[in-house]
């Protein structure tokens, strides 16, 4: 089937902001148990350049918006009908979203204000980048369009938030410290700790959340098949006949890097002398389920068949 880049444009929107906002919030809890256990000054030396990476996620999603608005002056006509529009407060969170994680992002990179203040603000929007998981599924439970219609939506939708943000962090982690060792740091330092212990955590959250979304996609397909419309019975065959090569594709995909690769570096993790092939594995993951996610946000919009039509 052949995509509109209307249609590709929310691919990327989609993918891009739900990574991010997964980004952010894995970010606060790494921050978090990071400064209980290493201290504010490790801590902030293993989240601040990862924390760079967020922001030119944020900014090409928004930008992204403007190819699926078709052009850039219906903007503030879609924003316009926040209190009756999934739409609307879609773009509205993504903006709010965007504008706080770079207020913050400045916070804590010179330091502004107490640790308390700035961690405030970064609950606030992670928050809100939540809430905009939540409206981009609501968009799509239209109950015209079955493949679309169902819980698996904003299911599949929060475990492409925290796998994607879970992952990509791990990577930011991976480069920032191949960084500080070009720049001198030793081998033995609480960095070197601090980065295989986050790895190991996040290779564990993502084995967790590659065993949902293998219980979500068989129920969704088996909950799709079961419905008596025509519609439904399309979106279907769209998914395992006419894509059934990229469905499969999908799942392999998905399974290699949240699953064999998550598993190697949960084991590797434990030694602090294995971090650099911990962090290819950790680089390769997130790649394979980065390809893995298009796949199915690809397969998601080719899968809208309207009843009736």
């Amino acid at each position: 089937m052949t995509m509109s880049i209307q249609e590709w444009a929310l691919i990327v929107f989609t993918i891009v902001m739900q990574m991010a906002v997964g980004s952010f919030v894995i970010l606060g809890g790494v921050h978090f148990f990071a400064n209980r256990k290493y201290g504010i000054a490790e801590a902030d030396k293993l989240s601040d350049r990862a924390l760079l990476a967020i922001g030119p996620v944020v900014v090409a999603g928004l930008i992204v918006t403007l190819f699926h608005l078709g052009n850039p002056a219906n903007a503030p006509r879609a924003v316009a009908n926040f209190g009756a529009s999934w739409l609307s407060r879609e773009i509205v969170l993504a903006l709010v979203f965007g504008v706080g994680g770079a207020v913050f992002a400045v916070m804590q990179w010179r330091k502004i204000a107490t640790p308390q203040v700035r961690n405030a603000l970064a609950l606030v929007v992670a928050a809100v980048g939540l809430v905009l998981v939540y409206a981009m599924a609501s968009v799509y439970r239209l109950p015209t369009i079955p493949a679309w219609d169902s819980l698996a939506t904003p299911a599949s939708f929060f475990i492409t938030t925290f796998l994607l943000g879970a992952l990509a962090m791990g990577a930011a982690f991976v480069l920032n410290y191949w960084y500080m060792r070009r720049k001198g740091l030793e081998e033995k330092s609480p960095q070197t700790s601090a980065l295989a212990t986050t790895l190991r955590w996040i290779a564990l959250l993502a084995i967790v959340l590659l065993g949902l979304h293998f219980v979500v996609i068989p129920l969704y397909i088996a909950w799709l098949a079961s419905q008596t419309s025509p519609a439904a019975a399309e979106s279907v065959a769209i998914l395992l006949n006419q894509n059934g090569l990229v469905f499969a594709l999908r799942l392999v995909l998905v399974f290699l890097g949240a699953g064999v690769f998550a598993a190697f570096v949960y084991q590797g993790a434990t030694s602090e002398s294995r971090v650099r092939v911990v962090g290819n594995l950790a680089l390769a993951a997130f790649v394979f389920v980065l390809v893995a996610e298009v796949l199915g946000r690809y397969l998601f919009y080719a899968s809208m068949v309207r009843i009736g039509i």
